[in-house]
């Protein structure tokens, strides 16, 4: 069994000065979608807009790119042209924080992106189609530079867990933090597994949430919650932190957002519309 210390108090979030300017607050690339899923790039840029980020811009594919910044016009833009990583390293190169997997598919294209951004020394979330591309490698890459949070479901924590000799995620709380700690001691990377109680753990400490209802039992609530940690993450929290302060105001919004909408009702975007609200007032 894995004992580790528990985080008991959530860290606040960066200060926002008055004087401040979107340069202060952090620019965030999101990187992910294709033909048939451009909602979660979106829904995740939109979210670390709403989170406070100072600038988002999505890369998506060409053919997409027009369709996605009309839904959110204060995103900008990168369109990608097939496999090339050019334009899209120096986007990155460019950014306080990456946000990588959000409808990315599992192409050529969307592995060739996906392993030239690892090489790169900088916070990121991996989340989503990026998780599944590297549960399909042989071994866990060895050259990883991110500072990467990975935010797997259960069904994704499954797929990577064979990096730790294991095939399926335990459903109580016991067993579901120590998978988690133990995969993010073997990869040295932050692991948010989500999930009825949240664990966020890095392998040395451990938090367990206790926000949230099954409001975010809903497609698209986790590329919101992706686009908030990059939020934070671009504006110079540390990967943990980062991570605990955005599951637990996520798991506020959702509860938020089903009070106003019904747990059964509320959308992805509802629960992106009550992140100030969940935000204290400080």
């Amino acid at each position: 069994m894995v004992e580790l210390p528990l985080i008991r108090r959530v860290p606040k979030l960066p200060p926002r000065p008055d004087d401040g300017h979107k340069g202060l607050f952090g620019r965030v690339l999101v990187v992910g979608g294709h033909e048939q899923m451009i909602g979660a790039p979106v829904l995740a840029g939109l979210a670390a807009l709403r989170m406070g980020a100072g600038l988002v811009q999505v890369a998506l594919p060409q053919s997409v790119l027009a369709q996605a910044l009309s839904i959110v016009p204060e995103l900008i833009g990168l369109g990608l042209k097939g496999s090339s990583t050019k334009a899209l390293l120096e986007s990155a190169e460019s950014a306080d924080a990456l946000v990588i997997g959000p409808g990315l598919g599992q192409s050529p294209a969307a592995r060739a992106h996906l392993f030239g951004l690892l090489k790169l020394d900088k916070p990121a979330v991996i989340d989503a189609d990026a998780l599944n591309l590297l549960a399909g490698q042989k071994s866990w890459p060895a050259r990883i530079k991110l500072r990467a949070v990975l935010t797997p479901h259960p069904g994704e924590m499954a797929r990577l867990a064979r990096v730790i000799g294991q095939t399926n995620v335990p459903a109580d709380g016991t067993g579901r933090l120590e998978i988690a700690a133990t995969f993010a001691r073997r990869i040295k990377q932050v692991v948010v597994l989500k999930g009825r109680a949240t664990v966020v753990t890095d392998g040395q400490a451990a938090y367990v949430n206790r926000t949230g209802d099954s409001t975010l039992s809903k497609a698209g609530t986790g590329d919101v919650l992706s686009g908030m940690i990059g939020c934070l993450l671009g504006q110079k929290m540390n990967p943990m932190d980062a991570a605990v302060a955005a599951v637990h105001l996520h798991g506020r919004a959702g509860e938020i957002a089903g009070r106003r909408f019904g747990r059964r009702s509320a959308l992805a975007r509802e629960v992106i519309d009550s992140i100030s609200a969940a935000i204290p007032r400080r």
